[in-house]
């Protein structure tokens, strides 16, 4: 039992009808964005593996590579402060008034 060009457009048209030009206009571009992002993020953990194998493999014969430890504590702080200006922006976009720092 297959589908024909009938029923698949009527199944269009049902869906249409149902949710209506916009919404589905938004939804399908959200699964693409939401696409986009998972894509990248899969590619980028795809290069992190190839960057923690090429280190091993270019140590020299008798020597130890020495372990690279992130400074998490230090990227927390980033972020933190980088979610703080943020914030203060926003705020000072919807009073309409320059935050303390000048920045804009």
């Amino acid at each position: 039992m297959s589908l024909g060009p009938l029923e698949i457009g009527l199944i269009i048209l049902a869906i249409l009808l149902l949710f209506g030009y916009k919404k589905l206009h938004d939804a399908s571009r959200s699964l693409g964005r939401s696409m986009r992002i998972f894509k990248g993020e899969m590619k980028g953990m795809k290069d992190d593996d190839v960057r923690a194998k090429d280190p091993a493999t270019t140590t020299p014969r008798g020597e130890l590579s020495q372990p690279v430890t992130p400074d998490y504590e230090a990227e927390a702080r980033a972020a933190e402060a980088r979610a703080a200006e943020a914030r203060a922006r926003a705020d000072a976009g919807r009073t309409g008034t320059t935050p303390l720092d000048g920045t804009r």
